[in-house]
């Protein structure tokens, strides 16, 4: 039987139910009030857990809101990217992945602006976090990939994603943004990002 196939054991069944709760309820708790009017101790007992057993798995409420947003994250990335392969144009398919990242990091903006914040300035030996940085890196690679259909070779590609998912970072966390409705946000990053592919 290979390693694939073998059933998950009850002990990794508890920790994903767990987990799964925690994610519920600090996903709920967060929406409804912000993630800085909500204590840790509101999460531990909506998900039913000990505030000891919450910090098993998250070790800061920045940790519970990366743990959060990351899956969301990692779906509009993934919906980000399906929409840009079926695009031609070179800014229309980055920007076809910017748009949902876009979104959902401004379904509730402070929380948002937060976890920005928490990708930047976090642990980057806590596991949510790394986890993070890693959907940064797949959605600069997402951009590079696109890039290169026109005349940018790799390294090119690469060094203007990077400048692409900053241009992004910094519209979406800057306070002068905060009462932009997403089309205004996309609209100034893809401003800045045909100036970018001019050059």
């Amino acid at each position: 039987m290979s390693l694939s196939s073998q059933p998950v054991g009850r002990r990794e069944r508890n920790k994903q139910e767990k987990r799964d709760r925690i994610t519920a309820a600090a996903r709920e708790l967060f929406a409804e009030r912000g993630v800085d009017e909500v204590t840790t101790q509101e999460i531990a007992d909506k998900a039913d857990i000990g505030a000891g057993t919450l910090f098993l798995y998250a070790k800061t409420k920045g940790e519970l809101l990366l743990l959060v947003q990351n899956s969301t994250y990692a779906e509009a990335l993934e919906e980000g990217r399906s929409a840009a392969a079926g695009t031609t144009d070179v800014l229309d398919a980055v920007l076809a992945i910017v748009r949902p990242v876009v979104e959902c990091n401004r379904k509730q903006i402070d929380n948002g602006r937060t976890y920005l914040r928490e990708i930047v300035f976090g642990d980057p030996e806590e596991p949510h976090h790394r986890d993070a940085l890693a959907l940064t890196v797949q959605t600069e690679s997402a951009i590079a990939e696109v890039l290169q259909r026109e005349r940018f070779g790799a390294g090119d590609a690469a060094t203007l994603a990077h400048i692409v998912s900053a241009i992004m970072f910094v519209s979406m966390a800057a306070t002068i943004n905060i009462a932009l409705p997403v089309d205004e946000v996309v609209q100034q990053i893809r401003d800045q990002v045909q100036v970018l592919l001019r050059s």
